[in-house]
């Protein structure tokens, strides 16, 4: 909810605190950001785009194929990496970055019950579900390019999974050795069926670009493989190419390419699961 959230978020246009008035956020500046019936408050700029934002038919997708159980290995193994990086009992939030329907996030609170989170996402259609997918979540719509609605020094851990990276915000909102957990396919991801449906491919160098961007900022502290097979339906094969970036490329065709599958198709879940610390300037 957004009350247990108050104490991390401030406002992005100056940047002093908010407070909840009237089912409105205000600060002292007199911005205001009004708090849906659903429960989320939206903190875009006037000037965000939103074009690439999931739209309601992507994120009942995302809903409907997660809700199946698919991908529970990675939001397993997110929780246990959240879960390691608290080892040392650092204060601060858990935010996500890109959390869509708040799926991964909600598994790694299920495992902190002392946590709160925050759901960060340019997409309204996602944050209304993010708004309910957990008693202990905040959801937030902002543009992960722009600065973030939240204080500085007040993420414990900061989730990025799929999702855009900002380095230097993701720097400042961390606490001081705060930790960074990202997912990123590997090219063995979904393989069997992303050239079959169009779907984007992953780059082989993606890994390398991923240190790159990090590099002065954060250091890797440990990395996990999480890859299986799943059995998917041609429904299940829909819902996954319909929930991500993939639903905006040749989605006219899809439709007939998947009838043409097999009644069931045995498809890669491949991703890295790692987890990075901020590097002290000690």
């Amino acid at each position: 909810m957004l009350a247990d959230i108050m104490q991390y978020i401030e406002c992005p246009k100056c940047g002093h605190a908010l407070a909840e008035v009237d089912n409105v956020l205000r600060c002292e500046v007199g911005h205001a950001y009004d708090i849906a019936r659903q429960g989320y408050v939206s903190m875009l700029r006037g000037d965000a785009s939103i074009g690439t934002a999931d739209t309601p038919a992507m994120v009942e997708a995302r809903t409907t194929f997660l809700g199946s159980g698919y991908y529970s290995a990675i939001a397993d193994a997110v929780a246990e990496a959240a879960a390691d990086a608290l080892a040392d009992g650092a204060e601060g939030c858990i935010a996500e970055v890109g959390a869509g329907t708040g799926y991964y996030l909600s598994a790694v609170l299920d495992r902190l019950p002392e946590r709160v989170g925050i759901a960060l996402d340019i997409s309204k259609a996602a944050s209304k579900r993010a708004a309910r997918a957990h008693e202990r979540i905040g959801a937030v719509v902002c543009d992960a390019w722009d600065r973030l609605p939240m204080r500085d020094d007040t993420v414990a851990v900061l989730l990025d999974i799929f999702s855009p990276r900002n380095p230097a915000e993701f720097e400042r909102v961390l606490v001081p050795g705060g930790s960074l957990v990202v997912v990123t396919p590997t090219p063995r991801h979904l393989g069997e069926i992303v050239q079959i449906l169009g779907m984007l491919t992953v780059d082989d160098r993606k890994d390398e670009r991923l240190e790159t961007a990090f590099e002065g900022r954060f250091e890797r502290v440990a990395s996990v493989l999480v890859e299986t097979q799943l059995e998917l339906s041609r429904d299940d094969v829909a819902a996954v190419a319909g929930m991500g970036p993939s639903a905006w490329h040749v989605a006219e065709k899809r439709g007939a390419r998947i009838a043409a599958l097999s009644e069931s198709t045995s498809v890669t879940l491949s991703v890295n699961v790692a987890t990075y610390r901020q590097i002290s300037l000690d």
